[in-house]
């Protein structure tokens, strides 16, 4: 018959915790990532419906109708000439705009945490967390309102603070 002393049973507990608080931290980090595809999906979807109503504004005014039909044909295809994808830091997940042969940062995600940050240069987000991913009502509304441009990162646009009142 075998039996435990007081320090094996309180360490097969701890490292119990310990295995569940890592597979807790593992599936954070993979829904973060997740989360982060989908953000890149809505700027991108963004940016293609913006272009859209720009064309059918166009084309209401009767300006270059052969142009705005083909550029409305390829939106409609998927063609658009930007996109949202991301890199991964040790940090952070960086999202970057690409268009027409340039890359700019369109903002940071904590890979740990899911924070989305403004950026504020290439290397580095702004100080401040923007949005939560982990919060259900953060990502549904970031993913609603997300524009390709960045307007909703900024701390004091109207649209941020329509999201943070109390309403």
């Amino acid at each position: 018959m075998l039996t435990m002393s007081a320090t094996e049973t309180m360490t097969t507990s701890t490292f119990n915790q310990y295995c569940a608080e890592q597979d807790a931290r593992n599936t954070v980090q993979l829904n973060v990532t997740k989360w982060t595809w989908l953000l890149c999906d809505a700027l991108r979807q963004n940016f293609i419906d913006y272009s859209l109503r720009s064309h059918y504004n166009s084309l209401q005014r009767g300006e270059d109708t052969n142009y705005h039909e083909a550029c409305i044909a390829d939106l409609k295809n998927g063609h658009c000439g930007y996109d949202f994808t991301f890199e991964s830091g040790n940090k952070y997940h960086k999202v970057i705009m690409s268009a027409n042969g340039s890359r700019s940062v369109h903002c940071f995600i904590d890979k740990k945490t899911g924070e989305v940050y403004k950026s504020a240069s290439w290397k580095s987000p702004a100080k401040g967390v923007r949005f939560d991913l982990r919060l259900i009502k953060d990502r549904e509304w970031l993913f609603a309102h997300a524009d390709w441009c960045g307007s909703y990162l900024y701390a004091n646009s109207r649209i941020n603070q329509q999201h943070f009142s109390p309403n």
